[in-house]
């Protein structure tokens, strides 16, 4: 009998995610729509704007041109859909945790999303046009011609912008560990070091070959990491005292 209920959980948990995962497939395709309707505003604005501005989009194959209208419809689609997203996912996982964890995965959905388009606005805006003088200074010295296509063009800019807007959820995600108490302040500060030295990897990853590019990277993430440690200590100050509340009650 155990085995027969054991297999009939696990058909219905089968049958729920497919359920959330149609649902998210729905919400997704009907933010393609807006994502396509948006997707030659959005490439006309990048055109306009430096570095897009500074230079001419060439097409090397006749998909190039609907690839990336395609890829810019779906990342807004993504965008817009990423709250929708993530509420689905909390939906399927809140019955493996503690009525204060799922409390806690639900209040920081919106701040996940928040912190996305924090990061890509970061990615794009700074450490994008940075990178890309940096390269186009290199090409000049070697007395090359800047022919870019417009898909290996938008492939940088995804390289760079899409790790730093995850690595903006580093806040969310430390404040929802140590709220289920899997991290602590103190285990923070001892693993800093290390972090650190993560941090400077993935620097050095994502940005040019150079010091002050590496530092403009560098600080941010680093300023992400302490902010990160500072809400750790809040949240965990206010575990604590609930619990020890609890306790008294």
């Amino acid at each position: 009998m155990r085995g027969v209920e054991e297999t009939m959980t696990l058909l219905a948990h089968i049958s729920e995610l497919r359920t959330r995962i149609w649902r998210i497939l729905i919400v997704v395709l009907l933010s393609l729509g807006v994502g396509l309707y948006l997707a030659p505003k959005v490439l006309a604005y990048l055109k306009s704007v430096p570095p897009g501005s500074e230079m001419t989009w060439n097409v090397f194959s006749p998909w190039d041109g609907i690839r990336m209208y395609m890829s810019i419809a779906l990342v807004i689609a993504l965008t817009v859909s990423l709250p929708y997203i993530l509420y689905q996912l909390w939906g399927f996982v809140k019955k493996g945790l503690h009525p204060v964890e799922r409390s806690a995965a639900l209040r920081y959905v919106p701040y996940s999303a928040v912190c996305f388009l924090a990061g890509l606005a970061f990615g794009y805006f700074v450490v994008f046009p940075m990178s890309f003088a940096f390269t186009s200074r290199m090409t000049k010295s070697l007395e090359l011609v800047e022919t870019y296509g417009v898909a290996q063009y938008f492939g940088f800019m995804f390289n760079i912008v899409i790790p730093l807007a995850i690595a903006f959820e580093l806040p969310v995600i430390v404040m929802f560990l140590t709220k289920i108490g899997v991290l602590t302040p103190k285990l923070l500060f001892k693993m800093r070091r290390y972090a650190y030295l993560i941090l400077v990897i993935v620097a050095s990853l994502i940005s040019p070959p150079e010091l002050i590019s590496h530092l403009m990277v560098f600080v941010p993430l680093v300023v992400l990491y302490e902010i990160s440690v500072l809400l750790s200590r809040i949240v965990y100050g206010r575990r604590t005292a609930a619990l020890a509340e609890a306790a008294g009650a």
